[in-house]
């Protein structure tokens, strides 16, 4: 009745794993920033929303629209482009709090989410504060490497401004797709006055 001898098999699933984790990744996350795509954008817009209707509290969408972002990417090429969006995101993630989120829609398209803002005053207050940081971190100087478009020079000095458009949100009263809606109607008409700036909507 005693055990006597044993066997043992095992398989070492690293590879799988980490194909499953890359997989993963790029079904939830932008290849290019590493930001999350619309897809997982989404579904923390849905768990913001449910979120604020448990806490009673305000959140914020901002949906941010590059200003000529083509005529960068036309006259300098992709590569520059793509080098110009990767730093766009970096300064963006670095703007705001850890419980927020920055995803990257596609093109020169980003969304951030706020959470957890205050009362409807005090959060478009909170929201235009972010926006004025955002704007202000965006319109630094951009050093772009042109030996990727092959220039002969090494780097050039790019400026950038941004339209935005922001809505608020409590509870589940409004879509996420509507949602969207009004911060991209809010966002044109920031770019119908003259971009480089922001708009709120109002659902008056």
């Amino acid at each position: 009745g005693a055990t006597t001898h044993h066997v043992t098999t095992f398989a070492d699933i690293t590879q799988r794993r980490a194909a499953e984790d890359e997989i993963r990744h790029l079904a939830f996350y932008d290849a290019l920033t590493g930001l999350p795509n619309r897809r997982l954008m989404q579904e923390r817009l849905r768990q913001a929303l449910a979120g604020s209707a448990r806490h009673g509290r305000h959140g914020a969408l901002m949906l941010f629209d590059l200003d000529d972002f083509k005529t960068l990417n036309d006259s300098l090429g992709h590569d520059v482009g793509d080098q110009f969006l990767i730093e766009v995101a970096r300064r963006l993630a670095s703007s705001i709090r850890e419980v927020d989120t920055v995803a990257r829609l596609g093109g020169d398209e980003f969304v951030i989410i706020l959470e957890d803002l205050d009362a409807e005053a005090v959060a478009a207050m909170q929201a235009e504060s972010v926006a004025v940081k955002i704007q202000v971190a965006l319109n630094e100087p951009y050093l772009l490497d042109l030996s990727l478009a092959g220039g002969e020079l090494n780097t050039r000095s790019y400026h950038c401004t941004a339209s935005i458009g922001v809505t608020l949100f409590r509870d589940h009263s409004v879509s996420v797709d509507d949602l969207m809606k009004r911060a991209d109607t809010a966002m044109y008409q920031a770019k119908a006055a003259g971009r480089n700036t922001q708009r709120f909507f109002d659902p008056d």
